[in-house]
C-alpha cells in the first residue's frame, strides 16, 4: 500500500513540475504589475519598445532548487546584464517569503510577488501544487514570447539565459 501511494505521489509530482503552458512563441506576452521585494512595482509594458524581458518563474521561496537557481543568478548575473535585458524570478510566494528568499541569497535583481496567483494563471505556470512550475519566459521588446525555456537546470540557470539570449540576438547593453 505505501508503495503504491509512493508511486503515485512521485507520479504526481513529475507530472506537477512539468508546465504545459499554453503559450507559445510568437505570442504576446501577458502583461503584468507584480511588486518586487525592493517594494517597486514592475509592469511588463513598461518595457514595451525599450527593452527585452526575461521572465523566470520558480517554485517556491527557500527552498533547494530555487536557491541554487537564485544563486546562479547572482553569482553569474554580469552574464546576463551583458545584454540588453532586464530579468526577474517571479513566484506565488508572499512578498515577505521573497523578501526573505532575496536577502539570504545576495539577490542583486527583483524578485517578483504573485500571491494573487493571476499572473502565474496568465503565463500557465500554476501547477497541481497551485505553485509556480520553473520555467522562463523570453520576450522581445516588442513584447512578444520569442522563447518558452521548460527545462531548467538551476545551477547553470545564468549561463543558460545568457546563452539563450545569444541565440535570440538580443543586443549587446551599452552599460
Amino acid at each position: 500500500m505505501l508503495r503504491k501511494f509512493t508511486a503515485l505521489l512521485t507520479s504526481l509530482l513529475l507530472i506537477s513540475t512539468a508546465a504545459a503552458t499554453e503559450l507559445k512563441v510568437g505570442d504576446i506576452a501577458p502583461d503584468f504589475n507584480l511588486q518586487a521585494t525592493t517594494g517597486e512595482y514592475f509592469k511588463l509594458s513598461d518595457y514595451r519598445g525599450k527593452q527585452a524581458v526575461v521572465l523566470a518563474w520558480y517554485p517556491m521561496a527557500n527552498t533547494r532548487g530555487c536557491t541554487i537557481e537564485c544563486r546562479s543568478l547572482v553569482e553569474k548575473g554580469h552574464l546576463i546584464r551583458a545584454f540588453d535585458v532586464s530579468y526577474f524570478m517571479a513566484s506565488v510566494d508572499a512578498l515577505d517569503e521573497n523578501r526573505d528568499f532575496a536577502k539570504k541569497t545576495d539577490a542583486d535583481f527583483p524578485m517578483l510577488s504573485d500571491p494573487t496567483k493571476e499572473t502565474a494563471k496568465a503565463y500557465d505556470v500554476l501547477n497541481l501544487f497551485r505553485v509556480a512550475s520553473r520555467v522562463t519566459f523570453y520576450i522581445s521588446k516588442e513584447g512578444k514570447i520569442l522563447k518558452i525555456d521548460e527545462d531548467i537546470n538551476p545551477s547553470t540557470a545564468a549561463e543558460d539565459i545568457a546563452e539563450s539570449l545569444k541565440q535570440l540576438k538580443i543586443a549587446a547593453s551599452n552599460g
